[in-house]
């Protein structure tokens, strides 16, 4: 039997015991968190073809919380069809941009947007079709189809009838060609190829070589010099007007917009409406073979002979005008060096989308939900890193931006309007459709197109080529950084603002597929597993830059 004093005896032992496991444990956790110190600051070398970079580590265990479970939870949400397609200015839109702003409210980041939000806001004026029409005698062509024609590069115009056409060429005014010299064409209605002349030789008159002109890549000026010539409508017309359909589907399916309040649409274009083949014959009728005699005889001759047609066309370009709020949401992780604080890498993707078309829901899993959960992955990493005491050296602004789907709106207005000065912007990583695998690689979906990163800097290509080797290897495709890229990717995401700035900027991309830009584009055909490499070799990429002793220079000219 126990006695009185061995009772208290026991508890004091008791107690001895249970604050040595305290103490003991509080000693294994500092040692941890120690260990891990030491750990996150190791380096290793890396010889790259320009020279001995630094690869740090310590990256290791953050990039690994980059998680395809995490990434699927996230897009679960902004696809879904309670946030309707998050088209710009829309209800569902601000769905989206309240939930991305609660992942930074959550991760802890500071409020550096207006009135201590994490909002940039910006006024779009939205311009969409209200009625548009055209018909040649009694046959009545469909838009979209046999035509097309944008809201931003036309001003109203009510029910018109056009009785003559004049052909003129391909609507140059150069000093190697023109085909508006000795031509009257005040108030009347043009009939134009696209694209520039070439000479008997093949070489283009203009550039005199087999490289096309600024005229035929820049649609404004044949636009701009008809307004100025005071030419009344522009009818051009596109072999290729189905597949350019197809690639402006943004612009033309939804509301298009600019930047800026305002009643009035953009004053700087003659009203102009591409036209397919057939409708250019249709126009054109019996003065046929005068039309293709004219055109041939440029080759020759160097010079146009225009063509009166007369015609019974029948126009409408009747738009709906009004102002939308859209906003850039950001997040900031403050560098931890004070030397290298102030220079910033910005990481970007559009949050945006199509919206609804009647009772249609373009969710937009790929487009961009899928780069929105990326770059929310890695903006979580670098918290967790920086909570860890083991931050970026330098600062990062992840920025998910809105309007791309209007023109790179968003993006162009960051860049016109930035919170941290352009100049001290070490880069820009851009990330937009990267949850599918197109036909070119449906046997091994672990690629990633990369677009644009030795175009200004061939630090910033080694850096994404030596992170990938190192951690993630990937398939790195530069397909769509060719110069003569047809599809133009290069300049048609948010990096390009950046770029035109004389930023370096690198672009991931799956490429497209048969959902892009459809409302089959949803969650279920997400490769999440595809995501979270690509979301670690981004996270890598942007360590290197964030944490490297020495910015990238710009060390390339010409190509932005």
């Amino acid at each position: 039997m126990s006695t009185g004093k061995s009772s208290p005896n026991g508890l004091i032992n008791q107690d001895k015991i249970s604050i040595q496991s305290i103490m003991a444990k509080k000693i294994i956790s500092i040692l941890v968190l120690i260990a891990l110190h030491q750990f996150s600051f190791a380096q290793a070398e890396f010889t790259t073809s320009k020279g001995t970079i630094v690869k740090q580590d310590r990256a290791v265990p953050f990039a690994e919380s980059i998680t395809a479970e995490d990434m699927r939870a996230i897009l679960t949400v902004l696809a879904s069809d309670e946030y309707e397609g998050r088209e710009t200015g829309t209800e569902g839109q601000r769905k989206a941009a309240d939930y991305i702003a609660d992942k930074f409210k959550t991760f802890g980041l500071p409020r550096i947007g207006a009135k201590n939000s994490y909002f940039q806001e910006m006024i779009y004026t939205g311009e969409s079709w209200s009625q548009i029409k055209m018909k040649v005698g009694e046959e009545a062509y469909r838009h979209l189809w046999d035509f097309y024609s944008f809201p931003t590069r036309n001003s109203d115009r009510p029910t018109t009838k056009i009785e003559e056409v004049l052909f003129l060429g391909y609507g140059i005014d150069d000093p190697k060609y023109s085909d508006y010299e000795g031509k009257e064409v005040d108030g009347k209605t043009i009939l134009i190829y696209a694209g520039e002349p070439k000479d008997k030789e093949g070489n283009y008159f203009i550039s005199g070589s087999e490289k096309a002109s600024s005229w035929s890549s820049n649609w404004r000026k044949k636009l701009e010099t008809a307004k100025e010539k005071g030419v009344a409508l522009v009818l051009i017309i596109d072999p290729n007007i189905q597949k350019n359909i197809k690639e402006n589907r943004r612009f033309l399916l939804s509301s298009s917009m600019r930047i800026g309040a305002g009643e009035q649409p953009e004053d700087n274009f003659a009203n102009n409406i591409y036209i397919s083949s057939t409708v250019a014959k249709e126009i054109v009728g019996g003065k046929f073979k005068k039309v293709v005699k004219a055109r041939d005889r440029i080759a020759k001759k160097g010079k146009l002979k225009s063509v009166n047609i007369p015609t019974d066309i029948e126009v409408v370009q009747d738009k709906k005008i009004r102002q939308l709020i859209g906003s850039n949401v950001l997040g900031y992780i403050e560098g931890s060096d004070p030397r290298m604080k102030d220079e910033v890498i910005v990481v970007t993707a559009h949050y945006d989308h199509l919206g609804k078309r009647g009772q249609s829901i373009y969710n937009g899993a790929d487009d961009n939900g899928s780069g929105t959960a990326t770059v929310l992955e890695v903006a979580e990493a670098l918290v967790k890193a920086q909570k860890a005491g083991a931050g970026p050296r330098r600062s990062v602004l992840v920025m998910l931006v809105s309007g791309e789907e209007k023109g790179l709106l968003g993006s162009q207005y960051y860049a016109e309007n930035p919170i941290f000065p352009l100049e001290n912007t070490v880069a820009n990583i851009n990330v937009d459709m990267v949850g599918r695998v197109d036909k070119k690689y449906a046997k091994n979906p672990n690629y990633i197109y990369v677009i644009g990163s030795d175009r200004l800097s061939t630090e910033l290509h080694e850096i994404n080529e030596t992170a990938n080797k190192t951690y993630t290897n990937l398939v790195l495709d530069y397909t769509y950084n060719d110069d003569n890229d047809p599809n133009r990717y290069y300049y048609r995401s948010d990096h390009y603002n950046f770029a035109k700035k004389g930023i370096p900027a690198i672009f991931y991309f799956n490429g497209t597929h048969e959902d892009y830009h459809r409302s089959t584009d949803t969650v279920e055909k997400i490769n999440f597993e595809k995501m979270e490499k690509i979301g670690k070799l981004v996270f890598y990429t942007t360590w290197e830059l964030a944490n490297r002793d020495k910015r990238i220079v710009v060390d390339v000219e010409g190509r932005n």
